[in-house]
């Protein structure tokens, strides 16, 4: 009887000893509640103790939790209606105030997604469409984390990041913007052709205008240095006859002979006693009826008729 009822004792301690002491984890924060009032916060991770069914432990998260909402529809300050998908990051800063309050986890996501969508209307409602979408994006985010927060302090939770995810117009406007933006950037797109095509026709017509002068102050020059060498070139022959007049005349004969004797389709008739031929009849160049010899008379016009008459 002693050995079981000593068993008995010993299982009895084992059972109060086991109810008795508590294991809070590094990712728990613990309340102790003695008949349901709240006697002690436990914060650091460890073993602790309690008096068994007298009091009870409620544990709370002590990491960073998550608050997803559903896509909300505000309107802006410029009258655009926005699709927002936004979420906030929270951490229970108070236990004891978060247990009074709010109990649990599920009941603080309720309240909080209350607090969330009431300041995302409330300070996007104050925004322009841009502002939301490019320009003061960040900005907007930290003005409803502080809104937030402010509100969540009574409920023991700090507030510790809110981000808005996507903020669009709703797919019937959206549509709509599209097709007008790309009507704008086709617009844009002709205007910019045009204006090339007005400078490369601008270009086009300078550089015509630039090629002309060129080729008729070219023609100008050419004309002034050909005048120049034909000057000088008279210059020099009048330099020769004037120096010897029989050899300029003996010379521009024979130019004329190379000149009317050519080969082609034009016919040159003259009479045989022409001055055109009198270097033929004569190797000095003097006319029949000043040659003074009976046999240079009789044999020049021999030569002169046995000559051909004509040139092809």
């Amino acid at each position: 009887m002693r050995g079981a009822i000593l068993a008995i004792v010993l299982a009895i301690a084992a059972i109060g000893g086991y109810m008795s002491l508590f294991i809070v984890n590094p990712t728990q924060q613990a309340l102790v509640l003695t008949f349901g009032q709240i006697d002690k916060v436990v914060t650091e991770p460890g073993l602790n103790f309690k008096y068994p069914l007298i009091q009870n432990v409620v544990y709370l998260d002590k990491r960073i939790l998550d608050l997803n909402m559903s896509p909300q529809e505000v309107i802006a300050s410029d009258k655009k209606r926005l699709v927002v998908d936004a979420f906030a990051r929270y951490k229970i800063d108070n236990p004891v105030l978060f247990y009074q309050r709010v109990n649990n986890i599920r009941e603080a996501n309720q309240r909080l997604s209350t607090f969330l969508q009431s300041s995302l209307r409330s300070v996007l409602a104050t925004a322009s469409f841009t502002a939301v979408v490019r320009d003061d994006r960040s900005g907007l985010m930290e003005n409803i984390r502080r809104d937030v927060s402010a509100s969540a302090a009574d409920l023991g939770i700090e507030v510790v990041d809110v981000k808005i995810r996507r903020a669009d117009l709703p797919e019937a406007n959206s549509q709509a913007i599209f097709a007008r933006m790309q009507t704008e950037r086709q617009r844009e797109a002709a205007e910019i052709r045009a204006q090339g095509e007005e400078q490369s026709r601008r270009i086009r017509s300078r550089a015509d205008r630039d090629a002309t002068v060129l080729v008729a102050e070219a023609r100008r020059d050419s004309e002034i240095i050909r005048g120049d060498g034909d000057a000088e070139r008279n210059r020099i022959f009048a330099n020769a006859f004037g120096a010897d007049p029989d050899f300029f005349a003996f010379y521009r004969s024979m130019q004329a002979y190379e000149a009317g004797l050519r080969q082609g389709d034009t016919s040159l008739v003259l009479s045989p006693d022409s001055s055109f031929f009198r270097y033929f009849n004569n190797p000095m160049g003097q006319p029949l009826e000043q040659e003074t010899a009976p046999s240079d008379t009789t044999t020049a016009p021999n030569l002169a008729a046995t000559r051909p008459a004509q040139a092809q």
